[in-house]
């Protein structure tokens, strides 16, 4: 179902595409803004849309670059209605470079804050009297709709759910201490206990695509622990042969020798019969 795919344009050699799912999405931000505020609010309310997917665009990015300064390559930006999702041609296992990959998008959010947080101190949101009410009302409100939703989006991320950036981090911490594969079925238990969680508070108050977003993420956690799993099951498979293989090589007899020895006697023995 992830094939199912748009494909936009590239940005700094990284493809961005979008899942068909996302136009349900857009359909439904612009059929909700203009139930309120007819043509003025569906646009307002798809401009609000794109501006937020720009900042997961931004997000995935930083993964991105982080990557790319390890020497690890990314494929391709995907857009999702639960959010984005950056595919790398492989996922380090060495801890400190996935804490670092993993880190880098919730911190692109927070730069994204700030620069927000200083546009509305500029335009006097954080003021007393009526300058300060105007800031915070009317288009100028659009910004800190955005703020909020890189708030809520950085603090997502930074939850212990693998294969969030927060169960990565997890992840990699337990790696520094047991086996990768043992690190990662660790960080996909803490995932489900609070993914269920997330998906029963989603149900409970209607917040019905937090509790799709915890849904999929399990179901990406338990993909990506079927995988390790299998490249595990590999690694031992080709270790265990690498190992017999030396094995062979170091505990069998000398063959090539002995075999010069016999070649170096049977020349003598020629020889010898020819001088008879």
């Amino acid at each position: 179902m992830l094939g199912w795919k748009i494909k936009l344009f590239r940005i700094a050699g990284i493809r961005l595409a979008v899942h068909y799912s996302f136009l349900l999405l857009l359909g439904y931000a612009a059929w909700d803004g203009a139930r309120s505020g007819g043509l003025s609010g569906a646009l307002l309310e798809m401009t609000l849309l794109v501006a937020f997917f720009a900042c997961v665009v931004l997000h995935e990015l930083g993964h991105c670059y982080a990557a790319h300064r390890y020497g690890i390559r990314a494929n391709q930006i995907l857009l999702m209605p639960i959010g984005g999702m950056a595919e790398f041609e492989r996922i380090p296992r060495e801890p400190r470079m996935e804490m670092t990959i993993a880190i880098a998008g919730p911190l692109v959010n927070v730069a994204i804050m700030v620069v927000l947080v200083g546009f509305l101190r500029f335009k006097g949101a954080f003021s007393d009297g009526p300058a300060a009410d105007a800031v915070w009302s009317g288009a100028n409100g659009f910004f800190l709709q955005i703020f909020f939703a890189n708030a809520a989006m950085a603090t997502l991320n930074l939850l212990p759910v693998f294969p969030m950036d927060g169960g990565r981090v997890l992840r990699a911490a337990l790696a520094t201490r047991k086996p990768y594969l043992r690190a990662t079925q660790l960080a996909s238990m803490v995932a489900k206990v609070i993914g269920c969680i997330g998906i029963a508070i989603g149900v409970w108050y209607g917040l019905w695509l937090l509790a799709l977003l915890f849904a999929f993420v399990i179901f990406v956690g338990n993909l990506e622990v079927r995988s390790v799993e299998r490249s595990e099951r590999e690694r031992q498979h080709w270790d265990e042969y690498w190992k017999r293989y030396h094995e062979m090589l170091v505990e069998a007899p000398p063959v090539l020798p002995p075999l010069l020895d016999t070649m170096e006697d049977e020349g003598k023995n020629r020889e010898a019969g020819s001088e008879q």
